[in-house]
């Protein structure tokens, strides 16, 4: 894994995104309270983000922090995929 600039995508300096693989990029959340969906529309406008640089991203959150049942349903609809840090 490697690591990415956030600014690249124009995003801010504070969100960790890592290379996976060749058309795959996570999204780091490592903390211990809850995802709740706040942060799943957090998520989700990051992702729009990266799609408007590099449309064929596959974007993945990697996380340490358990998902909301409501937040995992929203991020697998707009095909952001959850796995555990």
């Amino acid at each position: 894994m490697k690591n990415i600039d956030p600014k690249r995508y124009n995003l801010s300096s504070r969100t960790i995104l890592r290379q996976i693989g060749k058309n795959n990029i996570s999204i780091i959340v490592d903390r211990k309270s809850r995802i709740i969906m706040k942060d799943g529309q957090r998520i989700m406008k990051q992702a729009q983000a990266i799609h408007q640089i590099n449309s064929n991203m596959k974007i993945t959150v990697l996380t340490s922090a358990p998902v909301c049942s409501k937040t995992r349903a929203f991020l697998l609809e707009k095909n952001i995929f959850i796995k555990e840090l």
